[in-house]
C-alpha cells in the first residue's frame, strides 16, 4: 500500500528553512537560509551570559538520511494484513543499506567546511557516514552558522550552552537534518507519578486478595483482573524463540524482594526470578545504588511485575536498563535516544547520530548497536511534544520506523494528563510550556506514527469485570489528541476522520490541532488505574497509562509465541493491521469518560476511535484469531 510520506505540520516552537537574503561576506558560496529558531526558552530556563569565543565546542552535523520518504511505504508492505508481503521483515543490513546517507551529502558539507576555513584534520566523519563531526571553538562555529552562542542556567542549577537559531548556505541545508549544539534543550521525561498510599505492610500480605479473587477489581487491580477482563489467558508453547522488553530509565530501577513478594502472591514460579537485565550506558539496578522509595522503584516494580506474571514463567523477560546522568535532588534528565543508540549503532553520537544537546553521555561511555531488539518493547515514559524541535522529533521517529521494519513492536504509554504536557501544563500562544497555558499539549513518541501509543481505562466503581470500562479518570487522566508536528498516517485516515464528522470537538482551532490531517492518538487501550504493586517492602495502588503500556506488550508476546510456534513471524508494527476491518472485532470499544486538561474536559470517549482510549481495549482471542489468519 503506498501511503504519503511523513511531513511536519505547524509547529508551536520552531520557524523551519526560512529562506535568507544575506549572502555569505568575501565567499562564492550559496547564500544563507535560516535552518531552525526557537521562538522561546523552555520553562525554567533563562539566558545567564554570552559564551567566551574561545571555547571549544563540538559541532555534530546530522547527514540527511537516504530514502526516507519511501519509509511508510516500505512499512505498510511488511505490516499490513493486505500485503503479499506481511511479516516478511528487513534485516538490519537491509536497513543501513536503503536508509545511509549519500555519499554527496557527506562530500558537499565536507567541502563547505574546508572553504569556510576548517582544519581538515578537525573534520571527521562518522563510519556510518551519518554524523560530520567538527572540532571547533564558539567563535569559528559562530562564523560558520551565523549565530551567537550563549550559556544559559536552569532553576536546577544546570547550565546549558545553545543559540536562538542558526543559519547554513542554501546548497547544503537539503543535505543537513539539524546541527547540535544549537537551539535545542535537554527535555525532562515524564513518568507515573500519581499513586495512593500504601495499602498493606510487608507483614500484612493476607489482606491482599488471593490470587485467583476478581471480586473486588473496581478497587484493586491484580493479573486476575487483567486476564478476567480481556480473556487473556495463554501458555507459551515457543517462547525458547520469543522475546520480549522492558525498558527502563535510570534513577528508576526494580528492586529484587519487591519481584518475589508480588510473585510469592500473584504469579506461578516467579519467585526468586529476575528479568534477564541488559546495562545500556552504565544502566544499574538497586543493588548497585542506595536509591529506593517509589520515585526510584515504582515504575520499575509495576512494568516487570506485571510484565513477568503475564507473560509467565515460561517466558523471559528482557529489562533493557538506560544509565543517565542525574542530580537527585533534581528532576532527572534523561532521553530516549541513548535507548536508540544501543540498538542502532548508525544512530550513536560517536558512531552516527544522536543530539549532543538533548542527550546526556554518561562517564560509562556510550552502547552504539551493541543490543538486539526484543520482539516487542514496551516504555512507560514521555516528553511533551512542544518541548523538542520538530527535526530532532523527526529523526528519532524514523528509528522507530526501522525498527517496525525490522518485525519490531514499539508501545509507549500515553500520557497521563488528560490533553495537557508533563506536569498537566499546557501551551501559550508563544510556544511556552507552564501551568497557565491553555493550547492542548500532546505527548511524543506517542505521536510518532512509527509507535503504538496505549492510553487507559479503568473498571467504574461498583462495577466488575464484566461490566463496560470507562476512560480513566482514577487520578490520571489517558492522555490523547492530535499532534502538532506528524501528519495522519493512512491507517487511521478513516477511523479518525469518522470521529471528526461524527463527534467534532466544540473547541476553538487555536487551542488544538483540528485541521484532520494530522497523527492522532492514543491507538487503543488497556486498564490504568488502582494497580496493586509491591514497592520498598509494602504493597500499594498506583495509576498511569505505564500500566497499560506493559500489559498490551504482554498481549502480543503471547500473539508472537503462537504465531513462531506454527512457523509465522512476529507482528511487528501493529498499526495497520489493528486499524483494519480484519480487526474491527477485537477491541471492546470505550465510550465513556473523558481525559481533561488544559481547563477543559478534554475530548470523549464515544463510539469507535476516539482521542481518549483509541480503538478501545482488546479482546485478547479474537486479537489472537484475527492474528493467527493473517
Amino acid at each position: 500500500m503506498r501511503c504519503p510520506p511523513l511531513v511536519p505540520l505547524v509547529s508551536l516552537a520552531l520557524v523551519l528553512s526560512v529562506t535568507c537574503t544575506t549572502a555569505n561576506p568575501g565567499s562564492a558560496l550559496s547564500p544563507w537560509s535560516l535552518h531552525e529558531q526557537r521562538t522561546h526558552l523552555p520553562a525554567g530556563w533563562s539566558r545567564a551570559r554570552k559564551h567566551h569565543p574561545s571555547a571549544p565546542i563540538p559541532l555534530r552535523f546530522a547527514l540527511t538520511q537516504s530514502n526516507l520518504a519511501n519509509l511508510e511505504q516500505h512499512l505498510y508492505d511488511v505490516s499490513h494484513p493486505h500485503s503479499p508481503n506481511y511479516g516478511k521483515h528487513w534485516s538490519p543490513a537491509q536497513i543501513t543499506n536503503t536508509f545511509a546517507p549519500a555519499d554527496e551529502s557527506a562530500d558537499a558539507v565536507v567541502e563547505w567546511l574546508l572553504q569556510s576555513g576548517v582544519d581538515r584534520e578537525r573534520v571527521k566523519l562518522s563510519p556510518t557516514k551519518g554524523w560530520i563531526h567538527v572540532s571547533s571553538t564558539v567563535e569559528e562555529a559562530e562564523a560558520l552558522l551565523h549565530t551567537e552562542y550563549h550559556v544559559y542556567g536552569h532553576e536546577s542549577g544546570k547550565e546549558h550552552v545553545a543559540c536562538n537559531s542558526y543559519h547554513l548556505p542554501a546548497h547544503i541545508t537539503s543535505h543537513i537534518d539539524f546541527v547540535t549544539p544549537t537551539i535545542h534543550f535537554d527535555a525532562k521525561l515524564e513518568k507515573r507519578s500519581t499513586h495512593t498510599p500504601a495499602i498493606a505492610k510487608r507483614s500484612s500480605d493476607a489482606a491482599i486478595n488471593p490470587a485467583t479473587d476478581i471480586s473486588n477489581c473496581d478497587e484493586k487491580i491484580t493479573p486476575a483482573c487483567i486476564r478476567a477482563l480481556y480473556n487473556f489467558y495463554y501458555e507459551p508453547v515457543a517462547a525458547d524463540r520469543n522475546s520480549f522488553g522492558i525498558v527502563e530509565y535510570n534513577p528508576q530501577a526494580y528492586i529484587q524482594s519487591d519481584l518475589d513478594s508480588f510473585a510469592r502472591n500473584f504469579s506461578t514460579g516467579l519467585e526468586d526470578r529476575a528479568p534477564n537485565m541488559i546495562s545500556i550506558d552504565g544502566g544499574f539496578d538497586q543493588h548497585q545504588a542506595n536509591l529506593t522509595g517509589l520515585d526510584y522503584n515504582g515504575e520499575s516494580n509495576l512494568d516487570l511485575e506485571y510484565a513477568m506474571t503475564l507473560a509467565t514463567s515460561k517466558q523471559n523477560v528482557t529489562l533493557f536498563q538506560v544509565g543517565e546522568l542525574y542530580d537527585p535532588s533534581s528532576s532527572p534528565y534523561i532521553s530516549f535516544n541513548n535507548f536508540l543508540d544501543a540498538l542502532d549503532g548508525s544512530y550513536c553520537t560517536y558512531d552516527g547520530g544522536d543530539d549532543s544537546s538533548n542527550d546526556v553521555a554518561t562517564s560509562q561511555g556510550k552502547d552504539c548497536g551493541t543490543t538486539e531488539p526484543t520482539n516487542v518493547f514496551s516504555t512507560s515514559y514521555y516528553f511533551t511534544e512542544v518541548e523538542l524541535s520538530v527535526k530532532y522529533v523527526m529523526r528519532q521517529c524514523h528509528e522507530y520506523g526501522k525498527l517496525g521494519l525490522m518485525g519490531v513492536s514499539v508501545l509507549y504509554c500515553s500520557g497521563d494528563n488528560g490533553v495537557g504536557g508533563s506536569d498537566w501544563n499546557c501551551t501559550n500562544p508563544d510556544g511556552v510550556l507552564n501551568s497557565t497555558g491553555k493550547i492542548f499539549s500532546p505527548s511524543f513518541p506517542s505521536t510518532c506514527p512509527y509507535v503504538t501509543s496505549v492510553g487507559a481505562t479503568q473498571i467504574m466503581p461498583g462495577n466488575t469485570v464484566n461490566d463496560p470500562e470507562s476512560a480513566c479518570e482514577n487520578q490520571i487522566y489517558s492522555g490523547g489528541g492530535w499532534s502538532n508536528y506528524f501528519a495522519m498516517p493512512d491507517y487511521q485516515r478513516d477511523a479518525v476522520s469518522a470521529y471528526l464528522k461524527d463527534y467534532p470537538p466544540a473547541y476553538p482551532a487555536d487551542i488544538w490541532n483540528s485541521t484532520g490531517v494530522s497523527r492522532a492518538f492514543p491507538d487503543l487501550s488497556a486498564n490504568g488505574a488502582n494497580y496493586v504493586i509491591a514497592s520498598n517492602g509494602v504493597f500499594q495502588l498506583v495509576s498511569g497509562t505505564s500500566a497499560s503500556s506493559p500489559v498490551v506488550a504482554a498481549m502480543l508476546t503471547m500473539i508472537n509465541d503462537a504465531r513462531i510456534a506454527v512457523g509465522k513471524s512476529p507482528v511487528g508494527f501493529i498499526n495497520p493491521a489493528i486499524y483494519s476491518l480484519n480487526f474491527t472485532s477485537a477491541f471492546h470499544d470505550i465510550t465513556n469518560g473523558t481525559n481533561p486538561g488544559c481547563g477543559t474536559k478534554g475530548f470523549n470517549a464515544t463510539r469507535g476511535w476516539d482521542p481518549v482510549t483509541g480503538l478501545g481495549t482488546p479482546d485478547f482471542p479474537a486479537l489472537l484469531d484475527a492474528w493467527m489468519q493473517v
